[in-house]
């Protein structure tokens, strides 16, 4: 070997040329399986997944949420002997000046997705209850997924009738706004347009306003019923408590909503019993 060769066969070594030969010319070997991925790994991969990736919210089934209506729409009822049924009472506390029929009082409240309203804002618990005979009728609505708003809306509107009285909470400035939104959105009829409505809000704050220190639901409940939440988790965090269960599946908070909204609809019947009495009692002491 001549000195020229033997310096290029020094520079192909040290640059490693003549190890990738002798590689190359080795049959390859079989490719072992692959191993699998520790558990603390797989976590932090499953984090970094991308949505279309994660587990679908339809294989999530709350059972606490009642039973299933329609895909991502839950359905729950209560019947109980409280609070007991009305006399018919005359609605001019609440500038009805017709009498009307405890039988055809829907109290209706809504759990949503905050609290700014507008377009962006949906109902995800729809909470109704009436009088049937001598029991109270609660039943509750609440989507696991976006697409159950269609089928929820829809459900309604087959509780309500062209008689129905609905009866609410601060609900003719937020609850039936929002939902005639949703309903037009949906390209549905509002049912509940025309209909005559109760909203309790504004004949608790003419009596009371000058006594108690608000006049908020929990206040009017606490003062007129005797009515003290135990573990209530607040509307404020019902949003929360939703997007927790559609994130993580957990629906925990979720279950202490379907509970609070249960007691607003409750609440809202005591309060409107207690306003109609009060009137009965006014008017009977006005007669000659």
């Amino acid at each position: 070997m001549t000195e020229l060769a033997a310096r290029l066969r020094r520079l192909r070594d040290q640059a490693g040329v003549a190890k990738i030969e002798a590689v190359t010319n080795v049959a390859s070997p079989a490719i072992a399986p692959t191993a699998p991925w520790p558990a603390g790994l797989e976590r932090l991969l499953a984090v970094r997944r991308p949505v279309s990736a994660r587990p679908r919210l339809s294989a999530v089934r709350p059972a606490g949420l009642g039973r299933e209506l329609a895909p991502g729409l839950w359905f729950a009822e209560d019947v109980t002997d409280w609070p007991s049924v009305p006399a018919p009472f005359d609605g001019t506390f609440a500038k009805l000046p017709e009498p009307i029929d405890p039988a055809d009082v829907l109290l209706l409240d809504t759990e949503t997705t905050g609290l700014a309203g507008g377009t962006g804002t949906r109902a995800f618990m729809i909470g109704v209850a009436r009088w049937q005979g001598r029991r109270f009728v609660l039943r509750q609505l609440t989507i696991t997924a976006l697409a159950g708003e269609a089928a929820m809306l829809e459900q309604l509107r087959a509780w309500i009738a062209p008689t129905t009285v609905l009866a609410t909470y601060n609900g003719k400035s937020y609850d039936a706004p929002l939902l005639a939104t949703r309903f037009r959105l949906e390209r549905m009829a509002n049912p509940l347009q025309g209909l005559r409505h109760i909203d309790l809000l504004h004949p608790v704050r003419r009596r009371w306003r000058a006594q108690w220190p608000n006049c908020r639901l929990a206040t009017a409940e606490r003062q007129l019923l005797g009515v003290i939440r135990e573990d209530d988790l607040p509307g404020a965090q019902a949003p929360a408590a939703w997007l927790r269960f559609l994130r993580a599946g957990d629906p925990t908070d979720l279950y202490r909503v379907l509970k609070h909204n249960a007691q607003d609809l409750r609440s809202l019947a005591g309060v409107l019993g207690h306003l109609a009495a009060l009137e009965s009692a006014s008017d009977t002491m006005a007669l000659p």
